[in-house]
């Protein structure tokens, strides 16, 4: 499995609420955000690790180069517009594109769901997209998740309906079907990554929902001690 992360956005709510450390050098428990999905990919059986990074977070940059890891790590420092535009951008990095897991710098999720969600994809060869969903919803603006009793993925909306169940959770995986979407979304002027869902869906490709009990978005400074507590939780 080829994994990638977008780090790519400017933490602006973090900074104007007092916390100037780059959103991917946070410290949960200790741990920065970017060390904990690093190794959490490489307990799932990483093949390889594409960052995407945005040109100001030169402190990044710095943590990166000091990385040492047992797979290929492919870093890109770029400014993008938005999140589909440095998926765009990063999926040239990608060296094998028959199954990626993509997941931004933000959410906080249990390992061992992780785990099995990864695992669920892997001998999934019915699906082109598999996205991490969950009921806990505590996130400002939300990404709700239609889906059928069969938790197949009918649309992505942005608002909150009757009925309405599950949000995104920021962890998306993809086959090579999905990655060829991504130069046709940007051709067509669409942006962020809640739209190229829609796109997916849209386009035919058959997409699927996988529940998570929790993720947690650090958005905010409130949003750190919720993440320590359920990382505390977990052990």
């Amino acid at each position: 499995m080829e994994y990638a992360i977008i780090a790519a956005g400017q933490g602006s709510r973090l900074a104007a609420e007092g916390i100037e450390t780059s959103k991917p050098l946070l410290r949960l428990n200790g741990t920065a955000m970017l060390d904990r999905l690093i190794s959490i990919f490489l307990a799932n059986r990483a093949e390889s690790i594409s960052i995407i990074i945005n040109e100001e977070m030169t402190d990044v940059h710095e943590h990166v180069k000091q990385l040492k890891l047992p797979v290929p790590l492919h870093v890109l420092i770029k400014s993008t517009p938005d999140s589909l535009h440095s998926f765009h951008e990063l999926a040239s990095l990608i060296p094998n594109r028959t199954k990626l897991c993509l997941t931004t710098i933000d959410p906080i999720f249990s390992p061992l769901e992780f785990s099995a969600y990864i695992r669920a994809f892997e001998a999934d060869n019915e699906h082109d997209a598999l996205m991490a969903v969950t009921d806990y919803i505590d996130d400002e603006k939300p990404l709700y998740v239609k889906t059928d009793d069969d938790l197949k993925v009918l649309d992505f909306v942005d608002t909150a309906y009757e009925g309405c169940r599950y949000v995104s959770g920021g962890v998306y995986c993809f086959n090579n079907k999905v990655l060829n979407l991504l130069q046709e979304a940007v051709d067509e002027g669409v942006s962020r990554m809640r739209n190229f869902q829609r796109k997916i869906v849209y386009s035919g490709l058959k997409v699927q929902a996988h529940p998570f009990s929790k993720i947690i978005d650090v958005d905010h400074a409130s949003d750190i001690q919720k993440a320590e507590l359920f990382l505390n939780e977990m052990k």
